[in-house]
């Protein structure tokens, strides 16, 4: 929407990017009409399974062949072509707008996006930064790990370790408007502030941290869990090793929201 908080968030970092002197790209999903449906439109020509159609199978095998939907390819293109992706979007359900989501399901296909030995640590985007720029429609306080909405270090980790983390970009610590729609002007000003003084030096932060593939055993024998000398290794430790990696213990402060510093300790 033209006039909503996020297309003000977005040109912000428009202008702020191009006055670095990078060149900039933005998919306004809304305005391309973006499909959120992953069906067997986004394919060209003929199914290698019409009888039974398995959307991975056939989108990968399309990818292969050059014969994914014009919209798709067109949004891989601009992938392969970036070195920082910004996700800018409100927080709907504790997760990304429908449309967003379509974008996530039929653009990061598999072979372009990830493989089994191309995922995680090891993955395709590794030399690749992304972050998620949200509004919330709740305070900070409700998404603490006593709030009622729970701790969003864990409502983040689908989104930042399911899709972009296991595609192997460098997630950078979101950025998180809370509740604009409730505060006064000046505090939305504030943010947009906030916002452009982050954007001066966004390339050089360094990113979150995640359990690399070489914690785990990767094959199917051994389950793709963490080695028993990790597991050892951990006990000793007072927090988990990540917000999913927990290991039954306390969940690392700001796993999902700050980077750790040069010391190891998350700022």
């Amino acid at each position: 929407i033209p006039a909503s908080f996020n297309a003000a968030l977005r040109d912000a970092a428009v202008q702020e990017l191009l006055g670095q002197g990078f060149r900039v790209t933005v998919s306004d999903l809304y305005a391309m009409n973006f499909r959120a449906s992953a069906t067997q439109d986004d394919i060209i020509g003929d199914l290698k399974n019409p009888d039974h159609f398995q959307y991975g199978d056939e989108t990968m095998r399309a990818w292969t062949e050059g014969r994914l939907s014009d919209d798709i390819t067109a949004e891989q293109r601009k992938l392969e072509e970036a070195q920082l992706i910004i996700f800018q979007f409100p927080l709907y359900w504790f997760s990304v707008p429908a449309v967003l989501k379509g974008w996530f399901d039929r653009v990061l296909t598999q072979g372009f996006a990830f493989s089994l030995q191309k995922i995680y640590s090891k993955g395709v985007f590794k030399d690749k930064k992304a972050l998620l720029s949200f509004t919330t429609g709740a305070p900070e306080s409700m998404f603490q790990p006593d709030g009622i909405d729970g701790d969003i270090n864990v409502t983040l980790w689908p989104l930042q370790n399911g899709i972009l983390n296991f595609c192997g970009f460098q997630v950078l610590a979101p950025q998180i408007f809370w509740d604009p729609a409730h505060c006064p002007a000046a505090v939305r000003a504030q943010m947009l502030e906030g916002w452009r003084a982050r954007l001066g030096g966004l390339l050089t932060e360094k990113p979150l941290t995640f359990a690399p593939c070489e914690l785990f055993d990767l094959s199917f024998q051994g389950g793709f869990r963490l080695r028993p000398e990790v597991k050892e290794e951990q006990e000793a430790q007072p927090f988990g090793l990540s917000t999913g990696h927990h290991l039954g213990k306390p969940l690392p402060p700001g796993d999902q929201t700050r980077a750790p510093s040069a010391g190891g300790n998350r700022k």
